[in-house]
Parts: C-alpha cells; sequence; structure tokens
C-alpha cells in the first residue's frame, strides 16, 4: 500500500455542516455555517470559531441553536458561511430563513432546517464555543417511528478534501451490535 502525505490539514471526515441561529442584542435573527463542531458528551457540543457577528451573540445572548445543514438548503447554509453578519444587514432575510424563538433557550430555530441543538453557552474562550445541549427538536416531517430519519432529514457534510458538500449515504451497519460477532 502506498500513501500520499498531505501535511498538517484540518480534514476529518465527515465534517458536519453545522448552521448556529442567534440573536442580537436587539433580537434579530443571525446565522452562520461552521464545520468545525462536534458533541463533546451526552449534553454538550463543542465548535472552533473565530471572531464573527455570532460570537458577538453568543456573548449578548448566551444562547444558541445549531441546526444540521441539509440537501435542500444547500445554498443559503453556504450563503451564511461567506457573508459576514457584520457586513449585511439582512442576511439572514437573504439566505430565505424563517425564525422561530426557542423555548428553551434564547435563540432562533431556522424553520428550513427541520433539526436543530438547542443551547446555553458553557464557555467561550480562545474562539472555542461549549455549549450546553438543553433540547433537540425535529420537525414531524423528518420523523419516522418516533425517530429522526436520516433519509428524510438529508444532512449534509463538508469535504474538507473537494470543498464539496455531501449528502450522507446509506446505513452500511448496526452500532454496538455489528462488532459482538467478534467478540
Amino acid at each position: 500500500m502506498s500513501r500520499v502525505n498531505y501535511g498538517a490539514k484540518p480534514i476529518m471526515l465527515p465534517q458536519p455542516v453545522l448552521i448556529i441561529g442567534t440573536y442580537d442584542e436587539n433580537g434579530k435573527p443571525n446565522a452562520m455555517n461552521a464545520a468545525w463542531g462536534i458533541t463533546t458528551d451526552f449534553q454538550e457540543i463543542t465548535i472552533s470559531l473565530g471572531d464573527h457577528k455570532t460570537t458577538d451573540n453568543l456573548k449578548a445572548r448566551k444562547a444558541f441553536t445549531v441546526s444540521m445543514g441539509t440537501e435542500d438548503q444547500v445554498v443559503p447554509c453556504d450563503y451564511v458561511g461567506i457573508e459576514s453578519g457584520r457586513d449585511t444587514e439582512n442576511k439572514f432575510e437573504k439566505a430565505g430563513f424563517h425564525a422561530t424563538k426557542s423555548e428553551f433557550v434564547d435563540a432562533p430555530l431556522i424553520d428550513e432546517l427541520p433539526m436543530a441543538l438547542e443551547c446555553k453557552v458553557k464557555s467561550f474562550e480562545n474562539g472555542i464555543l461549549i455549549g450546553e445541549i438543553v433540547n433537540v427538536s425535529a420537525d414531524e416531517s423528518v420523523v419516522t417511528d418516533g425517530k429522526v430519519d436520516l433519509k428524510k432529514l438529508k444532512p449534509i457534510a463538508f469535504d474538507p478534501c473537494n470543498n464539496a458538500y455531501v449528502v450522507l449515504g446509506e446505513k452500511v451497519g448496526n452500532a454496538f451490535a455489528d462488532g459482538l460477532k467478534l467478540k
């Protein structure tokens, strides 16, 4: 086997397309695309962020939502990652997003993105946001038998090798079960 070396690069596959929803100090909704995030405990998410309008909002409101980017919303999901809320007065509206206030945190749910984690800020230091997941909500349109159905949700992932978005694929196994064959 022969390997190709790429050097030190942030390549982890797949990288979720996380759309962070916040309100500013005046209650105006904002959204940004973030790929460098992961759940770090059963009720915790950690996201690496730079300096953005979203980070201003996090400091002001201490809450945020994290929606999963979806196949049918690729264009607006990409747009909120390449446009700054500091530079564009109506970024959220220009993306075609509509907000519904979360029942659990002081942050907007994005109506067009059917699944979201609703979070409180635990800490935000040195560009690392740690949030407490207070609730996960999903629109009934993406639920089958009481569970989020990935075929209906159609979440996308960021492919950093090719600067592309891909839809998550088919089921190939059963977690916490298939490996038992080797026990």
